[in-house]
């Protein structure tokens, strides 16, 4: 479940970003900040529904799975393919979020 939540975020924010992206740096008309602005917001309520306790653990493990998405993003809607370093990068980010949300804590 915390997974596809924080996935789900990840989608809502990148598309978010997106749109401001859009519109800022491609010209695209400012209607673009209206779905943008929804997004952000799903993504804000998305990501507090994740079950750590504190939000800077949420906030923290959530890096990893955007990182993921991002490159994903740009793979499918950029048509740029990740070479090895982004690869690289993106396991490191994974290998950081599997620790703070499995650690075992007292």
């Amino acid at each position: 479940m915390t997974l596809a939540l924080y996935a789900l975020a990840a989608a809502a924010e990148i598309a978010g970003c997106f749109a401001v992206w859009m519109w800022w740096r491609a010209g695209a008309s400012a209607l673009w900040l209206l779905p943008g602005g929804l997004s952000l917001a799903a993504f804000a309520f998305l990501l507090a529904l994740t079950p750590p306790e504190a939000a800077g653990r949420s906030f923290a493990a959530y890096g990893g799975i955007y990182i993921v998405a991002s490159l994903i993003w740009m793979w499918a809607a950029e048509g740029m393919r990740p070479d090895r370093f982004d690869l690289l990068g993106a396991a490191l980010a994974l290998a950081g979020t599997a620790v703070i949300l499995f650690a075992p804590r007292g």
